[in-house]
């Protein structure tokens, strides 16, 4: 960093313009990738959910809470676990808040894990965050969406996840799914992503990616071991 380039004003001027350039062209080939991914077909959810949420059952068409469109962050929680994932605990920081505004889209986000409601109703409260949060115990919902692996699939050294076979590295994943509920009441899975795929819904990313340092990640044991729950930072 000490043996950066430094140019005059004007100088400095003349390669923000050139970059400009290149970040418009991003943007508009952003914006043409995401006409691409809401003209996707979709496919016909058939199989029912039941879901434990803080009022009770409920089933998916119900989460969408009198909107047409669900956004279900899938939150790695494992039912042995004593607290949520850390890097799942990252993106959920950027969900607070943001629940008001997209509800004036028509758009219902929430998040799923396979844990039991009372360990994800007690880490909610110790992280501090007010979004819904509901239980898919004992459904196949984290499976059917390639975000939770069986025992099965783990020992024998495969698993299916983001639309490829792999070696496992967990018996769960994260990911984001999207949902469209007709006025029939039919409901419709429209988009699902994961890993790299997750980076823009994480503000604090897309922050790190305008520093001088950037996301300065390199060289560590992983590119997320620096991330903690945020009550477990020292500063």
């Amino acid at each position: 960093m000490d043996n950066h380039k430094v140019v005059s004003r004007s100088e400095w001027i003349d390669a923000r313009k050139r970059l400009l350039t290149e970040e418009k062209a991003f943007t508009r080939a952003r914006d043409r990738l995401s006409q691409q991914r809401r003209d996707l077909p979709w496919e016909r959810v058939e199989k029912e959910y039941l879901f434990e949420s803080p009022t009770g059952k409920e089933s998916l068409p119900q989460l969408f809470d009198g909107k047409t469109q669900l956004i279900v962050y899938h939150f790695m929680f494992d039912p042995s676990w004593k607290e949520g994932c850390k890097s799942c605990s990252f993106w959920a920081d950027n969900l607070n808040g943001i629940v008001v505004h997209l509800r004036q889209r028509d758009v219902t986000l929430l998040a799923v894990s396979r844990a039991p409601l009372d360990l994800l109703e007690a880490f909610k409260k110790r992280m501090g965050w007010t979004f819904k949060w509901v239980s898919s115990f004992n459904t196949a919902f984290n499976h059917d969406y390639q975000v939770s692996f069986t025992p099965e699939e783990l020992a024998r050294g495969e698993i299916y996840y983001n639309y490829e076979n792999k070696r496992p590295f967990s018996g769960e994943a994260p990911g984001i799914s999207v949902f469209y509920k007709n006025p029939r009441g039919e409901v419709f899975h429209t988009y699902s992503c994961y890993t790299r795929g997750l980076d823009m819904m994480n503000t604090a990313y897309h922050y790190l990616d305008l520093v001088p340092k950037g996301r300065d990640e390199e060289g560590l044991p992983n590119p997320m071991s620096w991330v903690r729950h945020h009550d477990r930072y020292e500063v």
